[in-house]
């Protein structure tokens, strides 16, 4: 069996003592193990940031062809990286290209903006100011890189773009980067590291990877690391407490928990082009890797007049997914990464059932694989016909193929209650074409997301699914979702560098931010 290694100053090492295993999530077989025991981290950190100098001295556009060669590399690579993809994740075909295209789309976008920023090595923020009467006293804000480590602790679902939309963002904005990816998917985060390191413009030690658990990893963290963590809300709790980051200010972003609403509104009708939007976006959303998103619609309203055609509507379609071993041509959707996922999953699915009935859902028999074996929930549609804040349904995310339908009055302020009562969300979306009640939904639902996505007859040709995430957008959101911010083109390099006023004459202050 395959012994994973970390890859840590520039070279790869194993770890001693217990192992953990990476299995099959459809037939239960061991791939690979690994363990971090002995490995010291610490040291990995300082070689890391040594490291970063060589990133410092570079420019955006220098930055940026490293990060085009880095996408170029997983491209070549990517019918390899969708292998792993479907034997150690679970995902369809479908589902792995969405992960692996979407980190090779990243590191592309992120080069281009390398690219328009050029020769440049410092960001300017804004306009200068004028400090006095004339025009010599000036004040300039700028964005320098921070002279530590970019440490990305990346959740399971996402083996691949999780690891290039925060490595791209980092390594353009300066900042070397350590990655910790979830252990039980990480086979696409080792080649994806493998192949990095046979691209010969990678700097020693610009890019590392911890297979396995942290260990003593974050207690390392000083003033100048940043932390960037995708996963639960409680692990996010815990992260943001740690003795280091308490003691040394450590910059944190979190992107935890969500439960993404999809809202028709009360003006579309049965057979628009708009319907068939929604519908597709909320089955796709609770098949697609098997519902493991966190951008995966959760709750999804609908006026009470439309209820009992919805529910039939999203049944139908529900009917159609075929479960079983991705690796067959013929399956639409995979089972969960984990066994203590489908655990997990399926305990969800029991305390929502206080305020909510199944719909469609049940016992599935799953194509492909010997009875009893593999890590499988069939997509469950809920339904809790009087909704009120406070239950089940409004605190607590089940994190697979899972979604409950709720009705509503039909009014913008009636749909945003029950929305709001999440907590704060990543994205959700609304479906209409009445302007009144979409600029009344989408003004008292902004507060409390990072995203909204508005799907009308105008767009719906050409709508990109809310659950797609996208390099120039920013990808976040406040309260319950994590209240962190990654992505959005530029604005993304800020978490990863330090803003300071400079005050001076004017002249030398220009000099130095152009450098």
């Amino acid at each position: 069996m395959r012994e994973l290694a970390s890859y840590l100053g520039g070279r790869w090492v194993r770890g001693t003592g217990p192992t953990q295993a990476l299995l099959n999530p459809a037939t239960e077989e061991p791939l690979a193990t690994t363990c971090t025991g002995g490995l010291d981290l610490g040291r990995a950190l300082e070689q890391a940031r040594a490291a970063g100098a060589l990133l410092r001295a570079q420019s955006f556009a220098a930055r940026g062809e490293l990060l085009r060669e880095l996408s170029r590399a997983l491209h070549v690579a990517r019918e390899q990286l969708i292998a792993l993809a479907i034997a150690n994740g679970g995902n369809t075909r479908g589902d792995a290209k969405f992960d692996i295209d979407g980190a090779i789309g990243t590191l592309a976008a992120y080069a281009d903006i390398g690219a328009e920023l050029g020769d440049r090595r410092l960001l300017t923020d804004g306009d200068g100011i004028a400090l006095g009467k004339g025009a010599r006293l000036y004040g300039q804000h700028l964005l320098v890189p921070r002279e530590g480590v970019a440490v990305h602790v990346n959740a399971f679902n996402f083996p691949a773009w999780g690891f290039a939309e925060k490595a791209a963002v980092a390594l353009l904005a300066g900042m070397p980067v350590l990655v910790k990816p979830a252990t039980s998917t990480a086979l696409v985060a080792v080649r994806m590291m493998e192949l990095f390191t046979e691209v010969a413009a990678l700097p020693p030690g610009v890019v590392s990877l911890v297979v396995g658990a942290p260990g003593d990893l974050l207690d390392h963290l000083r003033g100048q690391d940043v932390l960037a963590f995708t996963g639960g809300s409680v692990t996010g709790v815990t992260l943001r407490g740690g003795k280091a980051a308490l003691a040394h200010s450590v910059r944190i972003n979190v992107e935890a928990d969500s439960l993404n609403a999809a809202i028709l509104g009360p003006d579309v009708d049965e057979g628009s082009e708009v319907l068939g939007l929604f519908l597709a976006d909320v089955v796709r959303d609770l098949t697609q890797k098997a519902g493991q998103k966190c951008t995966a619609i959760r709750r999804v309203y609908v006026p009470k007049d439309k209820l009992e055609l919805v529910v039939g509507l999203l049944s139908e379609r529900l009917a159609a997914v075929r479960v079983g071993d991705p690796a067959r041509d013929d399956v639409t959707m995979g089972p969960l990464a984990t066994a203590q996922q489908r655990s997990d999953v399926l305990a969800g699915i029991a305390r929502l059932q206080s305020c909510a009935s199944v719909a469609h859902g049940g016992k599935v028999e799953p194509l492909g694989v010997p009875q009893g074996t593999g890590f499988f929930v069939g997509p469950t549609l809920l339904l809790a016909p009087e909704p009120r804040a406070g239950d089940a349904v409004h605190e607590h995310e089940v994190f697979g193929p899972v979604a409950t339908l709720m009705p509503y009055d039909g009014s913008a302020a009636s749909a945003a209650t029950l929305v709001r009562a999440g907590g704060g969300g990543l994205v959700s979306s609304v479906y209409g074409d009445d302007k009144e009640y979409l600029r009344e939904l989408v003004c008292a639902l902004a507060p409390f997301h990072g995203r909204l996505t508005i799907g009308s007859s105008k767009v719906a040709p050409v709508a990109l699914p809310p659950g797609m995430v996208l390099p120039s957008l920013i990808h976040g959101g406040p309260g319950r979702a994590g209240g962190g911010e990654e992505l959005g083109g530029r604005r993304g390099l800020a978490f990863y560098q330090q803003r300071v006023a400079l005050q001076g004459d004017r002249a030398l202050l220009e000099a130095i931010a152009g450098g």
